[in-house]
C-alpha cells in the first residue's frame, strides 16, 4: 500500500487520539495519572508528546516513566500498523535495535560473577584459532568498545543467512582499527562475538541464556529474539521515511536478527520489569552494576572518550546523573534513560527509522525532574 506524506500526516494525528493510554497489567506497579489528567490541570506530557510524533513524523510511540521501579506512566501513541490501523498500546512490541546491548552485558556479568569468564582473558582463550591480535583484546574492552572491532563491513550480505561459525569469521577477516585499550569506537561486531563467546562458555545459544536467566525469572514474558517467521502477539511494523513517503522496513535475514548486538522484541511493560530488576540484585551484584554505569578507563588511564561503561553510556543531563543507550534497527528507534540518583525512567519506543527517542526522553525527564509533573 503506498502511503505518501501528506495523508501519512493526517492519518497518524488522526489516529493519535485512538492510541491506548491505557490501565498497566497487574504484573507492574502501577501509580493513576489522575493528578495531571484534569481539566484544570492539562497533561503536558501527552500534549509534548503528541506534538513531537507529528513533528518528527513517527507513525507510533509508547512511552514508559517509572520511579523507583514503579510504573507512573505507560502509554501507547499513534500507530502500531499503519496498513491495519492498529493503534499503539503499553503491550506493544518493538525492535530492541543496540538497548539490546545492555541485555548482553549483564549476560556476561552473569558468568563473571560465576567464575565462567575473566574481564581480563583474551580472546584467544575462547577462540584458540583467531588473529594473533586478538591474544591482545579482552572481554572487558569488548563489552566497552575499546577493542578496536568496528562495524559490519560493506561487504555483509544482510539478506544472507550466516552460521555462528561464518560470523566469526567475518568478524576475524576485519582488522582492528587500533590497539585494543587505547582509543574507544562504537562496535557492533564487538557485541556481535560477545554473543558467540556466551555460546562457546554456556553452550548454550545467547538468546537462550538470556531466556533462561534474565527474561523468565523477570516475568519478562514477552521479551525474546527477533523472529518475523513466529507468530507475535502485538508486534508492531517498522518504517522509514524515502523522500517523504512512508514505506515498511527493509528485510534482513533471519539469522542476521539473532546477533547479540541488539536483535531482541520487547514492550515498555517488560521494560519497566527489567528497571524496576536494576534497583535490586535479582540479576547482578550491586559492585557489578556499578561497574557496568561506570566509565571505563583506557589503557593511559584516561575516560573513554564515547563515555560507555558496559553496555551502556554513562553521563549528566543538568546535573542529573544519567546512563542510557539509544538503538536503531529496521525501522524501529528506541531509548532507554535511567537517572541513577533520581530513580527516574523514561523509555520510549518508536517504530520509525528517522525518529529521536532520545530528544523526547530528555524532555520528558525534564518534566519530572523540574517537578512540573509529579
Amino acid at each position: 500500500m503506498k502511503i505518501v506524506a501528506s495523508f501519512w500526516h493526517f492519518a497518524v494525528v488522526a489516529c493519535v487520539s485512538v492510541a491506548a493510554t491505557a490501565q498497566i497489567s497487574t504484573a507492574v506497579p502501577f501509580a493513576a495519572q489522575t493528578s495531571e489528567q484534569t481539566a484544570e490541570q492539562p497533561d503536558i506530557v501527552d500534549a509534548y508528546v503528541r506534538a513531537e510524533m507529528t513533528k518528527q513524523k513517527v507513525p507510533g510511540l509508547a512511552l514508559l516513566v517509572s520511579r523507583a521501579g514503579r510504573v507512573v506512566r505507560a502509554q501507547g501513541y499513534g500507530m502500531a500498523n499503519v496498513e491495519l490501523l492498529v493503534p499503539v498500546k503499553p503491550e506493544t512490541i518493538f525492535q530492541s535495535g543496540s538497548v539490546g546491548k545492555q541485555f548482553t552485558a549483564t549476560a556476561v556479568l552473569m558468568l563473571v560473577e560465576e567464575g565462567k569468564i575473566g574481564l581480563e582473558d583474551p580472546l584467544t582463550k575462547y577462540f584458540p584459532d583467531a588473529p594473533p591480535a586478538w591474544h591482545q583484546v579482552t572481554i572487558r574492552e569488548l563489552l566497552s568498545h575499546t577493542a578496536g572491532f568496528t562495524d559490519y563491513p560493506k561487504s555483509f550480505d544482510m539478506r544472507r543467512d550466516y552460521t555462528e561459525a561464518e560470523q566469526l569469521k567475518m568478524v576475524e577477516s576485519v582488522p582492528l582499527a587500533f590497539s585494543p585499550g587505547t582509543s574507544w569506537s562504537y562496535s557492533n561486531l564487538g557485541y556481535l562475538t560477545l554473543g558467540l563467546v556466551i555460546h562457546k562458555v554456556t553452550g548454550e545459544f545467547y538468546g537462550d541464556f538470556l531466556q533462561q536467566r534474565i527474561f523468565g525469572p523477570l516475568g519478562m514474558s514477552t521479551t525474546r529474539i527477533i523472529s518475523e517467521a513466529d507468530i507475535v502477539p502485538n508486534r508492531s511494523a517498522g518504517y522509514r521515511l524515502v523522500k517523504g513517503e512512508l514505506k515498511n522496513q527493509e528485510w534482513v535475514s533471519p539469522t542476521v536478527n539473532t546477533t547479540a548486538d541488539g536483535s531482541l522484541y520487547f514492550s515498555i511493560l517488560d521494560l519497566a520489569k527489567w528497571d524496576a530488576a536494576l534497583y535490586t540484585e535479582k540479576l547482578l551484584k550491586r559492585s557489578s552494576l556499578e561497574q557496568m554505569w561506570t566509565v571505563t578507563r583506557l589503557t593511559s588511564g584516561k575516560p573513554n572518550s564515547g563515555e560507555y561503561g558496559f553496555g551502556w553510556f554513562i553521563g549528566s543531563k543538568k546535573g542529573h546523573r544519567l546512563v542510557e543507550h539509544e538503538g536503531e534497527w529496521q525501522g524501529f528507534e528506541t531509548e532507554i534513560s535511567r537517572y541513577l540518583d533520581d530513580q527516574l525512567t523514561v523509555v520510549v519506543l518508536t517504530n520509525l527509522d528517522a525518529a529521536k527517542p532520545e530528544t523526547i526522553a530528555d524532555h520528558v525527564a525534564e518534566m519530572y525532574l523540574s517537578g512540573k509533573v509529579k
